[in-house]
């Protein structure tokens, strides 16, 4: 035997004995590990150390449990009660609501008034009109913020609110970031007094690679103006045609204007980022909501690798569970675990209409391909599949029976349900969701629906090649 093929096998069983070791891993991710240890034992043992594994240890953990009680301590009052679940929700969606509040322990409140957003130009002029008017302060949170004209806009308006005596906090990612945080318009926000931080900085590359993963990002969309307003959606600080990216352009988003209690709930998920970041008290973080009558009940929901696993995926299967009549759910980024596949098969089965919005044109080959090995099942289940052809789809919605609605920075792939930091809004309202129900039906005016023949028609090396890359897709 040679020292080649010892050391091959050492490799190997070393690596598996980790995997196996591994109590947090679905059997499919691990096998699938395995597949890619035993065919690449070198190259695959280097991807598995800097990407493999989620957990950042005890330390980390810790570090959030204690700022996540911290902003429970300061602002306790913006969580909001169990009683609300059973007083306001629709006894269909009482689950659903309340396995949200499991998560960050965010409780439904009422008083909570909505708009959506015509398009980015409207998002981007509302946006800025509001941080011209702040007198208080402005904490703003992007996984992508480019220096074309919404990103440059949107850190003019931060440096006049500054400039007037107005507290801005700026918190963009280390990696979707870069370009700006290197730029002379962070430079110019950081003069001008506008506090900066960055989360999840790259800047020490091999101590990132020690301690956490290159990959693991901080995805939210998050602005807050004076405790009083906030945006949720899908919309990064970019103009539509994207510029990294443009071949894929637009991209097509959606955001919502609110008002209320659920104001303060995304201020705490702002806080907790800006705390782990910066180290700073919640006490300057934590401001209170103006009075709120009427409305209806909304609540937020933050997700990440410091909070417990797999609660994003479970809480789409609980949505899905929850549901009686029809889903429309939009996505650019289709990769599910089995918690969310088997509920979309479930949902459908039984009589439940299940509509996918996903972009006909990906600009992740991968992604593209995992999505694709999925159609075959969900159409056979009686899913509905349209391809929107008007650019990339960036949209993350779900409404459910036109009442409830889930909105903000989740996909329905594994990045979202482990890796990225992610802020969603759960609420319950009608005339909200009849708006979005409609903009989803604006997508699908401009989508190619799927047939189970079209899926039956493709040549075999298409159907070996999807097969082959979601064979991988538990680790992708």
């Amino acid at each position: 035997m040679n020292i080649a093929l010892i050391a091959h096998i050492a490799v190997v069983v070393a690596m598996t004995v980790r995997l196996m070791l591994r109590e947090d891993l679905s059997p499919s991710a691990r096998l699938a590990w395995i597949i890619v240890l035993i065919l690449l034992p070198v190259l695959g043992t280097i991807v598995y150390l800097l990407f493999g594994e989620v957990d950042l240890g005890r330390k980390a953990r810790a570090s959030q449990k204690s700022i996540h009680d911290e902003v429970q301590g300061s602002a306790g009052a913006f969580m909001g009660e169990a009683a609300t679940i059973e007083g306001e929700i629709a006894p269909a969606f009482r689950p659903l609501f309340g396995y949200g509040a499991s998560i960050n322990g965010f409780y439904p409140m009422m008083g909570n008034t909505a708009q959506l957003m015509t398009d980015a130009d409207e998002t981007r002029a509302r946006m800025i009109t509001d941080i011209d008017a702040a007198n208080d302060h402005v904490h703003v949170l992007y996984y992508i913020w480019l220096t074309d004209n919404t990103g440059t806009e949107l850190a003019e308006a931060m440096i006049r609110a500054a400039r007037r005596g107005v507290t801005c906090r700026v918190m963009a990612d280390g990696l979707g970031s870069r370009g700006l945080i290197r730029s002379p318009l962070w430079t110019r926000m950081r003069e001008a007094g506008v506090h900066l931080a960055v989360a999840l900085p790259i800047s020490q590359p091999i101590r990132t690679i020690l301690t956490s993963r290159l990959d693991m990002r901080n995805h939210r969309k998050i602005t807050v103006i004076d405790g009083a307003i906030t945006y949720c959606g899908s919309r990064n600080s970019a103009d539509p045609e994207f510029l990294p990216k443009a071949k894929y352009g637009p991209w097509v988003d959606i955001m919502l204007r609110l008002t209320g209690p659920v104001v303060a709930q995304n201020q705490l998920l702002f806080a907790s980022d800006w705390m782990r970041a910066t180290g700073e008290p919640p006490g300057a973080l934590c401001h209170p909501c103006p009075p709120a009558t009427g409305g209806f009940p909304a609540q937020a929901m933050g997700h990440g690798p410091t909070e417990r696993r797999g609660s994003t995926p479970q809480l789409f299967a609980t949505a899905l569970a929850c549901a009686r009549e029809h889903v429309t759910i939009t996505t650019p980024y289709f990769v599910p675990d089995a918690t969310v596949l088997e509920a979309l098969c479930a949902a459908a089965h039984r009589g439940v209409r299940v509509t996918l919005i996903l972009p006909q044109r990906n600009d992740s080959w991968v992604v593209a391909a995992v999505s694709h090995s999925f159609y075959r099942r969900l159409l056979e289940a009686g899913c509905v599949i349209e391809e929107f052809t008007g650019g990339l789809l960036h949209a993350k919605t779900m409404t459910l029976d036109g009442i409830a609605c889930l909105i903000g920075s989740s996909n329905i792939d594994l990045r979202s349900f482990d890796l990225n930091y992610e802020n969603n809004i759960l609420l319950q309202d009608a005339q909200i969701v009849r708006a979005v129900e409609a903009r989803q039906a604006e997508y699908i005016a401009n989508s190619s629906r799927i047939e189970l023949a079209d899926v039956a028609a493709w040549p075999h090396h298409r159907r070996i090649w999807n097969n082959a890359v979601a064979t991988i897709g538990p680790i992708l």
